[in-house]
């Protein structure tokens, strides 16, 4: 199996960058039989109905690796938590659930997009239960678009304003929520991103692999290439 793993892009219209370096990974990449999105994919989802030009390029994006024959999955982040089924339909792409098992590089393993496991920010779970929950998803959609994107530039703020004033261990995975969860599936490998701290840990249960999150400069993949896994980052070219 020749897979990528890819995380925390945050696409926008302000970062151009970022969505020409994924074009051009996507186009420099032969032979890649799955590609696995785990997370913060876009900075922010307003739903699957989104008519954004971003989005429609994003989509049109993802579509063509489908038709290629490259199997997509995606999992859902903290910035783009209103991906539904819709928009994997319309990339001809899966929706992961929030943890999901699959056998990596020969063996089993967890994927996640990692926000689950920072157990000691409270406020973040508790806000994350919240927009999770199928009643305020629904409320959600019945606004208008316009009102959604204002809603989600709003939320933005105000998550930017509260990691400013948490500290840096507190945004991070808590260990005994990594062990619990390894224990709970019976892995050794657990991968995810989120934290924007990219490196693959030793553990006593095996290892944790975190991506990186992408910038105007640099980009970054996890690649599993038969037995083998590399972390690995790229120049974005301008």
């Amino acid at each position: 199996m020749h897979r990528l793993f890819i995380s925390d892009l945050h696409l926008s219209e302000q970062t151009p960058s970022i969505e020409t370096g994924l074009n051009d990974l996507i186009t420099r990449e032969r032979g890649v039989e799955s590609l696995v999105i785990l997370g913060d994919f876009f900075e922010a989802w307003v739903g699957d109905d989104d008519d954004a030009p971003l989005a429609l390029r994003a989509k049109e994006l993802l579509r063509r690796v489908s038709v290629a024959g490259c199997e997509i999955l995606v999992c859902r982040g903290n910035r783009d938590f209103m991906l539904g089924e819709q928009f994997a339909a319309d990339i001809g792409g899966t929706l992961l659930a929030d943890v999901t098992a699959m056998e990596i590089a020969g063996a089993p393993a967890l994927v996640l997009h990692g926000d689950t496991l920072c157990t000691d920010d409270a406020d973040y779970q508790q806000f994350r239960t919240l927009v999770h929950s199928p009643d305020w998803q629904a409320e959600m959609m019945e606004k208008s678009i316009g009102e959604r994107r204002e809603l989600a530039l709003q939320l933005r703020a105000l998550s930017i304003d509260a990691a400013s004033n948490k500290a840096e261990d507190i945004m991070d995975v808590n260990t005994a929520a990594v062990a619990k969860l390894m224990s709970e599936h019976n892995v050794a490998t657990i991968i995810h991103g989120h934290t924007h701290r990219p490196a693959r840990h030793t553990l006593a249960a095996g290892e944790r692999i975190v991506l990186g999150d992408w910038t105007d400069q640099r980009g970054w993949l996890l690649r599993e290439n038969g037995g083998d896994l590399s972390l690995e980052h790229f120049s974005l070219s301008h």
